[in-house]
């Protein structure tokens, strides 16, 4: 692939790759589950930030290069919030704001896999800043596409790597599609994304999953220890008039940036009288993954719709003991080790399909946020960004890993 041009498939070729790349997961990794190796103490965790920067993505970008946990081996924007030519140089300025010239930036797709683009410049303005105007960037993305960048930073480095994906999923599965075995050399995946209560650009969808439904199935089909962070959480964690003026009484560079970007979301949720907002979404991915005692995670299998005319992106969570199925306190074992087949809709009378069975069994393909500690985080995350040593206790940080629990 050239840089800058799109990865695009045909549905034939969607179905196609779904089905080779969970093939190709179950192989790798045997069952998504299962726990990844604690990383040394002291040491840092490969990671690459995959985002469409975004108010939030800028916010969780300058987050990200202030965590010195994080061993940031590339970041990789993509068209999602605003296009392509927009969320590369927002991206390159958070580097140079931060001063982490040193992390190569690679550009990735200009549209999803199958669909045309659909931004949300309604909320992030139309240079994606929120009509915060920096200078232009100095520095230069790499000559690599990001889904090559990807491959080559995983191959590089197997079994070591975190995708922390902060925006719509096309350049992961552009990258997975073109290296059938790469799901197995990652880490892990935390995304901010999806929802198992509502979506936030249709009733049914999250918006970084309604912009390209068919990168995210192929993600959650990979096989990849996944955390989801949803709407589940994210609209727990607002960002106040309290956490600005924090961040307006920083004396760095990237704390007057953060607070500059802050200041008019806040202005901008005021004005269009929205109740509640803004939400720091794509930071409490960055958050959970540093320190994991910030959410609450639950197993389910995760599909998501990429038929429906309504409900394109919507992520379905299956659990045995989830809504109706919730069991007395010490039951939910046994429920878990019943036999829970995954149904999709029923058959058509038109169609071939005679049974609405999409799976015989239940094996949970990702960890879920359910709850957040939204003090802890925001300690957090205004901590980094205001220049205070905000420390993460050595008992909950081991990121690297696919948590069994929180």
């Amino acid at each position: 692939m050239k840089a800058n041009s799109p990865f695009r498939m045909t549905r034939r070729d969607f179905v196609t790759t779904s089905a080779a790349t969970l093939a190709a997961g179950k192989l790798a990794l045997g069952a998504s589950g299962a726990p990844v190796p604690e990383q040394p103490a002291g040491s840092s965790f490969r990671v690459i930030i995959d985002t469409d920067p975004g108010v939030d993505d800028a916010l969780a970008l300058l987050f990200a290069m202030r965590s010195p946990e994080l061993k940031i081996e590339a970041i990789t924007p993509v068209a999602g919030n605003v296009p392509l030519d927009l969320t590369l140089p927002n991206a390159l300025r958070m580097v140079e704001i931060a001063g982490r010239k040193e992390i190569p930036v690679a550009a990735g797709a200009k549209q999803p896999l199958l669909r045309r683009l659909v931004t949300a410049a309604y909320v992030h303005g139309q240079n994606g800043l929120d009509g915060v105007v920096f200078p232009e960037p100095t520095i230069k993305p790499v000559s690599q596409p990001a889904a090559q960048l990807i491959c080559e930073i995983i191959r590089k480095y197997p079994g070591e790597v975190t995708l922390l994906t902060i925006g719509p999923l096309t350049n992961i599965a552009a990258a997975l599609s073109s290296d059938p075995v790469l799901a197995g050399m990652v880490r892990s995946l935390v995304m901010m994304g999806g929802s198992l209560s509502g979506g936030n650009i249709t009733p049914a969808a999250e918006f970084n999953l309604y912009v390209d439904p068919e990168a995210a199935r192929i993600v959650f089909q990979s096989g990849m220890p996944i955390t989801m962070v949803g709407l589940d959480v994210t609209r727990k964690a607002t960002l106040t008039e309290e956490h600005v003026r924090a961040l307006e009484a920083g004396q760095n560079p990237v704390s007057q940036a953060a607070a500059r970007i802050a200041r008019n979301a806040i202005e901008h949720t005021r004005e269009h009288g929205f109740l509640a907002g803004p939400n720091m979404h794509d930071p409490l991915a960055i958050a959970g993954f540093l320190d994991p005692s910030i959410l609450k995670l639950e197993d389910y299998y995760v599909d998501v719709e990429t038929m429906g005319e309504l409900t394109a992106g919507q992520t379905l969570g299956y659990s045995p003991v989830a809504g109706d199925l919730r069991r007395r306190p010490g039951m939910e074992k046994d429920a878990a080790k019943l036999n829970m087949p995954i149904r999709g809709s029923a058959p058509t009378l038109a169609g071939t399909k005679s049974s609405p069975v999409v799976r015989e069994n239940y094996v949970p393909n990702a960890k879920v946020a359910v709850d957040v500690n939204s003090a802890r985080f925001f300690e957090l995350l205004i901590g980094r960004l205001s220049g205070a040593t905000v420390p993460i206790p050595r008992a909950s940080f081991s990121p690297g890993r696919h948590p069994d629990a929180v």
